[in-house]
């Protein structure tokens, strides 16, 4: 590729690197320039061979023969990372039926009416939509109520957080289920079945992918963890052959799978040939508990009218077999990504990292024990974080986690304790956009609402510091060639510095939230390729 002079950058002060984010996810912090600007401030960039090879003082970079881009005082920064996505379900998504706004299961059954009023799907499938939340539903979702407006055309309706689904009659029998008692399918009832649903020929859900990693890049994105549950390196190693270059992927392996990679001597972080270094091979993921919505969260204490054995929620994987699976993959070179939502579950996930010794991450840590807080920065363990799950599910923490809300999400405890963020979107459940994740970490509101828990909240440049794969926040001599390029400066938005202070007033703090959400991205180079740019 032809090297690359970007004229008349902004870069944003230097702050403190996230050194352990570098040493968790293989990022890699090149020593940090120190230099003024000239011409007000502006400095000078030059790309070639995929990664930054000079930066300095407007007007001071010989960029030789190199494409000369005006950058006219834009910000930039090194490119942005999700660190937890699944972006297979994430690309089907954008092409299904959106319930998620529905208030009842009544108001979701007339979704699906009025959608089927426009034809039925292709013979041999189903609607499926996605998106519902029914913790605080008035009604009870059922399969009759979808029979009322479906007939004979399968439905298949699945939760925002993925581990319920709600199905018509004929959706049960498409899923290959009898008869059920309400419809209702959560955890292990649902999960070994979403593939029948997922399930699309290779080329188009080649496509899609293709095309959600574009919308991707529009937001500054440059790399995802995909934590998709399937043969995901074969995946990709197909997508890559066919000539995917639009994002840097590690992809996740799952249990089923494992002794695939094992037998392959591969170790998170390492290339694979022929993708020009864009994919690697990503952690090993665990799933040990289910989900706020679906009240399957594993917790000490529980759900509010819940009794019997799962009133507490579900443990998935006993913790004797978690620490197992844990060593044989960190004895063959694997980080582990566990994903633990209640507060039960983070403690023996932690303990899990304490009696292996692996590296790796929790995934959510949605609600945490005081005492584990400084435990994730005592054992190096990664709090892998969706900050826009705290605005979708605060009504629903309110009611089922009553009382113990305040350490839930708790992004600003676990910074003041010294635990390393990660932010990321776990999308499809939350969408794909790291202006998304950032402003909810750093204002705790949306859509009005007054902040919720704003004592959780943390810095905005702490938020930025986690959503760029541990290289700071300017890009740096040496580095890869992957940045986003800002019409403005993100830290001149609001707050930048502490654990999120005051924010301002309630107002204030919406308003500049919003206004973080829209962020415009003019450009954003992969391995210095123009992968967006509208300038």
């Amino acid at each position: 590729m032809e090297p690359l002079l970007l004229t008349g950058a902004r870069l944003v002060d230097v702050g403190t690197p996230n050194v352990g984010l570098v040493a968790a996810t293989g990022g890699h912090q090149a020593t940090r320039p120190t230099f003024d600007g000239g011409r007000a401030g502006l400095f000078d960039l030059l790309v070639s061979g995929g990664r930054v090879v000079a930066v300095g003082a407007a007007g001071s970079v010989d960029g030789g023969g190199a494409e000369r881009v005006e950058l006219d005082g834009r910000t930039v920064l090194p490119g942005l990372w999700d660190q937890h996505v699944h972006l297979t379900q994430w690309a089907l998504v954008r092409r299904r039926l959106d319930v998620s706004g529905a208030s009842s299961a009544a108001e979701a059954a007339a979704l699906v009416r009025d959608r089927l009023a426009d034809g039925p799907p292709e013979p041999g499938t189903a609607l499926v939509g996605y998106g519902f939340r029914d913790g605080l539903w008035p009604d009870a979702p059922t399969a009759e109520l979808l029979d009322a407006v479906a007939g004979s055309v399968p439905v298949v309706l699945v939760s925002g957080d993925l581990h319920c689904a709600w199905l018509s009659t004929a959706g049960l029998r498409f899923v290959g289920v009898g008869a059920h008692p309400t419809g209702v399918l959560r955890e292990s009832e649902w999960l070994p079945l979403a593939a029948v649903v997922d399930r699309a020929p290779d080329h188009l859900a080649d496509a899609w992918v293709a095309d959600a990693a574009a919308a991707a890049a529009a937001r500054g994105v440059v790399g995802v963890v995909d934590l998709e549950i399937t043969d995901n390196l074969t995946a990709w190693r197909r997508r890559f052959a066919d000539g995917f270059d639009a994002l840097r992927v590690r992809a996740g392996v799952w249990t089923p799978w494992l002794d695939d990679v094992l037998a392959e001597g591969l170790r998170t972080g390492d290339a694979l040939p022929g993708t020009g270094g864009l994919l690697e091979q990503g952690p090993f993921k665990v799933v040990t508990d289910g989900s706020l919505n679906t009240r399957t969260a594993y917790c000490h204490d529980p759900y509010p009218g819940l009794s019997g054995p799962d009133a507490h929620g579900i443990l998935s994987v006993p913790p004797d077999e978690l620490v197992q699976l844990m060593k044989r993959a960190d004895g063959g070179g694997l980080r582990c990504a566990i994903h633990a939502i209640g507060d039960h579950a983070n403690a023996l996930a932690l303990d899990a990292f304490a009696a292996t010794g692996a590296r790796g991450s929790v995934e959510h840590a949605q609600l945490l024990d005081e005492a584990d807080l400084a435990r994730f920065a005592e054992l190096g363990v990664i709090a892998s974080v969706q900050p826009e799950h705290a605005m979708d599910d605060r009504d629903i923490a309110d009611r089922h986690w009553a009382g113990r809300t305040g350490r839930a999400f708790p992004y600003g405890a676990l910074d003041d304790a010294g635990a390393v963020l990660a932010l990321g979107s776990d999308a499809p459940v939350a969408a794909l956009d790291p202006w998304a994740a950032v402003a909810a970490a750093v204002y705790r509101a949306r859509d009005g609402r007054a902040p919720w828990h704003p004592e959780q909240r943390i810095g905005l440049r702490t938020a930025l510091e986690a959503s760029t794969d541990g290289r700071g926040l300017r890009p740096v001599v040496g580095g890869p060639a992957d940045l986003v390029v800002l019409d403005a400066d993100p830290l001149a938005v609001g707050p930048g510095g502490g654990a999120g202070a005051d924010g301002g007033a309630d107002a204030e703090a919406g308003a500049a939230a919003a206004a973080l959400r829209k962020t415009a991205v003019a450009g954003t180079l992969l391995a210095g390729r123009w992968t967006h740019r509208t300038f």
